[in-house]
């Protein structure tokens, strides 16, 4: 029977642009993870779209003097075309401005507020003593409490992901007029009463063994002792208006309606399609369904215990079953930051790089358990003596050789004595560990098995030295490159879910047979693969470079704009 996979990727913010962390610390895990799973023969589908309401969005949008829908949508249609350059697909990528995404929002406000999960309440707030704002969320910097960082904002701190009190930020400064004159104020706000639900959370948390310790860790030490009720609603005029007489002028805010975008996008997917499944029944909230959220850890608090909480009130969805959460991805050791200048322009790169190179440095980059960074040095390197010299050249080599001296093909005998080797079933059984590891979602320790399985093809096929033994023994000579012409075969398949492109150009020197088998072969199914051989095999084009090599003069360039 088909398994069901939802996977979404945390709503990019439609405020500027994505830079490498936001790649490699959600869309491309999420991305490869998906492909895996649909070459597995899954039923397996990938939500996103753009976060599109907040303060953020608003504060931008008058600097900009344009309408807030026409600034989001102009950061929407970036994003999409920024993740389509880097071959990161998504099924449905929708727009939390959107009407239909609106209609579901307010199903669960509904819901949520009649079952006493939502209150009004009274609540200090800052406000600018110079200008007369209220400061909520962003419209307010100062000094973490926690971690002394100088840029956190009064929703959350970026360098430690601490859910900030804005009450406690020290030295705050007004994003208005840059005043410092702040006082705090009464005001009424509605709060989601995450209170009333910490023992059926704490019951639901603990089921989550196979979590990372980095989200397990964090969680508890927010939610051991109680949950901490939140406000959901602001003084804003842009945004979903909450549904009710008293709250007039008040918006629904960000982080109560961008985690719903999830299942309004599903819904809104599934409608696209003409697919009679229900949304909630049939993926939602199916308990045979699958539901990762591939977030980075500055999301962890609303994916796993907001959003979680609000799937137990309503009893519209299913808690997530996985939260597979990064670390942040550094550049040269230093966080990401546009405003100073310090971030590489993925537009650019994508140009001069080409997703192949990008998507295999990346990947190796993917902060999976702590922190990683990014330097133009470790890029070279990487892909010229890594993706360049262990798998281009390998396999530019050996099919180069097959191709010069084997132009008729070469007879199936060859290829079968492949599968009676030791050999063969060493790497049957490293493809069947390899989807192991994904499945677990060690992404970064299945590219790693790959580029081993590389080294080891690039190690037989220089030990056999089939350039020498076409001279003495042109059947020894054959079978080394009938053996290398399998282990391209697998190293084509095994690259899909990683480098589509360059999994397309190796996977093409064999034909529609290796394309009708390649799920198959993927999944380890190495009789699909003999059947692929079980003929005379002829290439049908010559051979050439599959990974162009960086220039390191180019490198040197990139660096010194760095001080690397």
């Amino acid at each position: 029977m088909t398994k069901k996979f939802l996977v979404t990727s945390a709503l990019p913010y439609a405020n500027g642009p994505l830079h490498f962390g936001h790649i490699a610390g959600v869309y491309l895990p999420a991305d490869i993870y998906v492909r895996h799973k649909k070459l597995q023969g899954n039923n397996a589908i990938h939500i996103s779209g753009s976060d599109e309401h907040g303060v953020a969005i608003m504060l931008n949008a008058q600097k900009a003097k344009i309408p807030y829908k026409q600034y989001v949508d102009e950061w929407h249609k970036k994003h999409k075309e920024l993740f389509d350059r880097y071959e990161i697909k998504f099924d449905f990528f929708g727009q939390t401005s959107a009407d239909y995404h609106a209609e579901e929002v307010l199903k669960w406000f509904d819901v949520l507020y009649k079952k006493g999960a939502i209150e009004k309440e009274d609540e200090l707030q800052l406000q600018c003593q110079s200008c007369s704002n209220y400061l909520p969320d962003r419209y307010v910097e100062g000094e973490c409490y926690v971690c002394k960082y100088p840029k956190a904002r009064g929703d959350e701190c970026p360098n430690c992901g601490t859910w900030i009190d804005p009450l406690k930020l020290i030295n705050p400064e007004c994003k208005f007029c840059q005043s410092h004159d702040i006082k705090p104020v009464n005001n009424y706000q509605w709060y989601l009463k995450l209170s009333k639900y910490h023992k059926e959370f704490t019951k639901w948390f603990a089921t989550n063994t196979d979590w990372r310790k980095t989200v397990t860790t964090f969680v508890e030490s927010l939610s051991k002792e109680s949950l901490h009720d939140r406000a959901i609603t602001r003084d804003l005029d842009w945004g979903i208006p909450v549904p009710l007489a008293e709250a007039k002028g008040k918006r629904l805010y960000v982080w109560f309606d961008a985690p719903i975008g999830y299942v309004s996008n599903t819904k809104k997917y599934l409608e696209t399609i003409g697919s009679k499944d229900d949304y909630l029944k049939d993926w939602w909230n199916n308990k045979d369904v699958e539901i990762s959220h591939f977030i980075g850890k500055d999301n962890i608090i609303f994916h796993a215990i907001i959003f979680p909480v609000m799937a137990m009130g309503t009893g519209f969805i299913k808690p997530p079953t996985h939260l597979p959460a990064n670390q942040y991805l550094n550049l040269m050791g230093k966080q990401f930051s546009k405003s100073q200048g310090w971030y590489v322009d993925s537009e650019e790169a994508i140009t001069e790089f080409g997703s192949d190179s990008l998507r295999y440095y990346l990947t190796t980059l993917i902060p999976e358990s702590s922190d990683s960074s990014f330097t133009w040095t470790n890029f070279e390197a990487r892909i010229n003596n890594e993706l360049a010299n262990n798998i281009g050249n390998f396999i530019n080599r050996s099919m180069a050789f097959f191709y010069k001296n084997w132009q008729e093909g070469l007879e199936a005998d060859y290829f079968q004595a492949f599968f009676k080797t030791e050999r063969a079933k060493k790497i049957e059984e490293t493809v069947k560990a390899f989807n192991q590891e994904l499945d677990g979602f060690n992404i970064k320790r299945g590219l790693e098995m790959i580029m081993a399985l590389g080294n080891e093809a690039n190690l037989y096929f220089s030990d056999a030295a089939p350039w020498a033994q076409y001279k003495v023994d042109q059947k020894a000579a054959a079978e080394t490159i009938a053996f290398s012409a399998v282990y391209t075969a697998v190293l084509g398949v095994m690259f899909e879910p990683y480098l589509p492109k360059l999994s397309a150009k190796i996977i093409e020197y064999f034909g529609e047979d290796l394309k009708l088998q390649k799920a198959k072969i993927y999944q380890g199914d190495f009789k699909a693969l003999a059947k692929v051989f079980s003929k005379p095999i002829k290439l049908p084009f010559k051979p050439e470079g599959l990974v162009p090599k960086i220039d390191p003069k180019r490198i040197e360039e990139l660096k010194k704009a760095f001080q690397e």
